[in-house]
């Protein structure tokens, strides 16, 4: 490779910071000030002030933690822990810090501690860590996803490493529809037999200090607690001190952890012997007295259902039988015929945990998955109950986090596959309903087109004759009324009084007040790519949100039966107090290219933001701007979860004079209530850089001059 001489000058605008610091570590100029760092294939030759540095690029690998960052990208990666050693040396860093989950968990009725059976789900496939370990995303098609959080009150992400660390981009989904993230500890085997003997067999301060370690590791990645695994045979002394480790670990986690919880597995027996059970008996209960719950093995028949209610008492709900999707073992049911297990468990009043609902993606393929999904969700959901979402704001784009494209405001801003779970949206209820006069109603993902994000939500079916409106129900918590020939126009339920109920129809808000104006510029237009927008103004005093359903009409029934199809790409509810921000373009579709003439830019980009006021920030850049006072257009890299953004080998042009190029990165927020910010109020970072005549002693090189910004 031909060597080459950079000059880049920084500058930080806003509350983006990148400082140069006089000094070097792992091939990376860093700031201890600001906590963030630049790295660059080459290493520095001569500061020639705090802000600008002379690089003289060589071949040369990057060298980052390997736990948190990508060996050959560099991209930030979730990652587990594999040894006690390393459990017990953890302690949180800034590489850290992409992998923290930002997003609050939702309120929802009914909540986890309403007593009512419940529904877990423990995530296991090809040993975990796959395309969701790439915390901004990755490039992939047809990846696997959930969508169903509404039927669901747990999520636990399993693998067989000791101390799995659930990846943040599933605690930002799950979290984001009201669904606890549980993280795993397992021990297995010989090695899982030494590793509980080197805590639990001595004396108390090591169990205590491994409690302390998973409860802290919970609180700082901000996921909700643990499943505990020990398919280990334990001795006596050992077995006599599990219980304990698990009382103080359950109690550290709900010191520390909003909610938490902490789930034993149903292995080890009280004299330490490794005996699955498939139910709750007093062989085991001396764990399950100790903990939130308990998760049966598999092979189970009815009388241990009835065994296990009798044991649980009062706490059937927190005794979670395993059905495993897969059907392996003696089991009852598997697949798509999990009904018959789910039937039985239910009878006895006790909650469910479904292992590895993958199957439908591993069994059946990729190809046509999500209808497969739904199939295999819509058989179960007579045994399930429905979350709904209580907090306002209430805003979703049906973004499944994954897509064949990518849109921004209805206009397409990326040409590949992505995938990026993080991104994906409150989600509603997927299914279908077919009437016995030749109607039918379905709802699903739409990947063809979408408002924001990679998925729209699709509403097809037939208006049987006579009738005149189809109604798909329970999407969210407003009741709105979608009308034939795409007209929305919401419909109040008020049954305060007692009688039948009565309908109230607001009118729509052709004109929005003056302080609303800015906000609600967008309303009631024609959009360039077929959407169109409605806004309405809702006076509401005593009275509760309850539903969101969407009713297809026609005005004049007739004698044949009327198809329709439309697509849903964004519903909004919130409290009108203030408007915020201006619309703004939305930025030109994006794809890196190289070639010869450009270089190679991999940074990280930090910044600060209120906590809990935006969902998600979009990063843009402008690059290649060689020509003073030259407007490129915006390009969208990406979306950040967190206040921090890695860019990884952006190609931008490659000087071959004198002249200089212009470099810019903005950030902007997405507030939580879907409102546009003002593109002055966004974050900026810009580099000027150039390539500079060297002389041949670089010890006396003087400062390059560089133009303005």
């Amino acid at each position: 490779m031909q060597s080459q001489s950079l000059m880049i000058e920084l500058q930080d605008q806003d509350e983006i910071w990148i400082r140069l610091f006089k000094g070097e570590r792992d091939n990376a100029v860093f700031s201890d000030e600001y906590d963030t760092y630049v790295t660059f294939s080459g290493y520095l030759v001569k500061p020639r002030n705090q802000n600008t540095s002379l690089l003289e690029t060589v071949t040369s690998e990057l060298l980052f933690p390997a736990r948190q960052y990508d060996r050959h990208t560099t991209e930030p990666i979730s990652f587990y822990l594999s040894g006690l050693e390393e459990l017990l040396a953890w302690k949180p860093t800034k590489d850290d810090a992409f992998n923290v989950s930002t997003e609050p968990l939702a309120k929802r009725q009914p909540p986890l501690e309403s007593h009512q059976p419940r529904t877990l789900v423990c995530h296991d496939m090809k040993g975990g860590y796959l395309e969701d370990r790439f915390i901004q995303g990755t490039k992939v098609r047809d990846p696997y996803v959930f969508y169903h959080w509404y039927y669901i009150d747990i999520f636990v992400y399993f693998s067989h490493h000791l101390v799995t660390i659930p990846p943040v981009v599933w605690t930002n989904a799950a979290h984001r529809n009201g669904v606890l993230m549980l993280g795993t500890f397992i021990t297995e085997w010989m090695e899982g037999e030494k590793m509980c003997e080197s805590f639990l067999a001595g004396e108390e301060e090591a169990y205590l200090a491994v409690a302390k370690q998973l409860a802290a590791i919970a609180e700082f990645y901000r996921f909700d607690g643990w499943l505990i695994n020990i398919e280990n045979s334990l001795s006596a002394s050992a077995a006599q001190k599990m219980p304990h480790f698990l009382q103080h670990l359950t109690a550290e986690v709900h010191r520390l952890v909003p909610g938490g919880q902490v789930l034993w597995y149903d292995s080890v027996l009280k004299n330490g012997e490794l005996k699955w059970q498939n139910e709750l008996s007093e062989l085991n209960k001396v764990y399950f007295d100790a903990c939130d719950g308990f998760f049966t093995n598999y092979n189970w028949k009815e009388v241990h259902l009835q065994q296990t209610r009798e044991v649980a008492s009062s706490r059937q709900a927190d005794v979670y039988v395993g059905v495993d999707v897969f059907g392996r073992g003696d089991v009852v049911s598997g697949g798509f015929d999990i009904k018959k297990s789910l039937q039985m468990i239910r009878e006895q009043g006790l909650s469910v945990a479904i292992f590895a609902p993958g199957w439908v993606y591993e069994h059946l393929g990729p190809r046509d998955f999500l209808n497969n999904e739904d199939k295999f969700w819509a058989l179960l959901s007579q045994l399930l109950s429905i979350h709904r979402i209580v907090s306002l704001p209430f805003c979703t784009s049906f973004n499944l986090g994954m897509g064949n494209r990518h849109f921004s405001y209805g206009q397409e801003t990326r040409t590949e596959p992505w995938y990026n779970l993080s991104a994906q949206e409150i989600q509603p209820i997927y299914g279908s309903h077919r009437m016995s006069d030749r109607g039918w109603v379905r709802t699903r993902c739409c990947l063809q087109e979408a408002w924001c994000g990679g998925s729209s939500l699709l509403l097809e079916g037939v208006i049987p004759p006579k009738a005149d409106h189809i109604t798909a129900r329970g999407l969210a918590d407003v009741a709105f009324r979608f009308c034939w020939l795409i007209s929305l126009s919401p419909t109040l339920l008020d049954v305060s009084s007692p009688g039948e109920p009565t309908r109230h129809t607001p009118s729509l808000l052709h004109t929005p007040p003056p302080d609303l104006a800015q906000f609600l510029r967008g309303c009631e237009q024609h959009g360039e790519h077929g959407w169109q927008n409605r806004c309405y103004e809702l006076e509401l005093q005593n009275c509760f949100l309850d539903e969101l359903s969407l009713t297809v009409s026609h005005r004049q029934p007739g004698q044949e039966e009327m198809p329709f199809t439309c697509r849903l790409g964004k519903i909004w509810v919130r409290k009108l107090w203030k408007a915020i921000g201006n619309s703004v373009a939305p930025p030109q579709p994006f794809a890196s290219q190289q070639n010869a003439e450009q270089l190679l830019v991999s940074l990280t980009l930090s910044w600060t933001y209120p906590p809990s006021r935006a969902t998600c920030f979009r990063v843009h850049h402008r690059s290649g701007s060689c020509v003073r006072d030259s407007e490129l257009p915006l390009l969208l890299l990406g979306e950040a979860h967190v206040c921090l953004y890695r860019v990884t080998q952006l190609a931008v042009p490659n000087l071959q004079t004198l002249s200089s190029c212009r470099l810019e990165f903005l950030v902007e927020p997405v507030p939580n209530d879907g409102s546009h910010m003002d593109p002055a109020t966004w974050g900026k970072l810009i580099f000027v850089y150039s390539n500079p005549k060297l002389p041949e002693d670089t010890a006396t090189l003087s400062p390059h001059p560089q133009p303005g910004p």
